[in-house]
């Protein structure tokens, strides 16, 4: 008996309209499936693409700055000690900046995650529905 909201019963039904219609349910399900995959990992490569485009600016910005700053600050501490000492101070200073910089990226480039979670959730949950009908 059919309603208007409801579906044929299964005895009156043809097996190939049945098997149509499942195959016609499924490359529908693994479409959407692939739609969310899409977009999941589009929203992650945007954040991965942000966190490296922030590192490069800061590598350059702080490249261009601890040249001139280090010049600066070498040549004012040679009116107090030997060239070689003050351009050996100045390169440690920058190193630990670097070091700091490096660890910020780093910790950046961690928190992106290039699995769509949602995605393989759903995935489980239909391959779950589809051992629990065939049982």
């Amino acid at each position: 008996m059919t309603g208007p909201n409801s579906r044929p019963d299964v005895g009156d039904v043809p097996v190939g309209s049945l098997v149509r219609d499942v195959a016609e349910d499924l490359s529908k399900l693994v479409r959407q499936e692939l739609e969310l995959a899409k977009v999941e990992t589009k929203q992650d490569v945007i954040k991965a693409g942000k966190a490296g485009g922030a590192l490069g600016g800061a590598g350059v910005a702080g490249w261009l700055a601890a040249l001139f700053l280090s010049l600066a600050v070498m040549f004012a501490l040679d009116a107090v000690m030997p060239i070689g000492w003050a351009a050996f101070i100045v390169a440690v200073i920058w190193g630990v900046v670097g070091a700091v910089l490096f660890v910020t990226g780093r910790n950046k480039m961690r928190a992106v995650n290039l699995v769509p979670e949602k995605t393989v959730e759903t995935v489980k949950e239909d391959v779950r529905w589809l051992q629990n009908r065939n049982s």
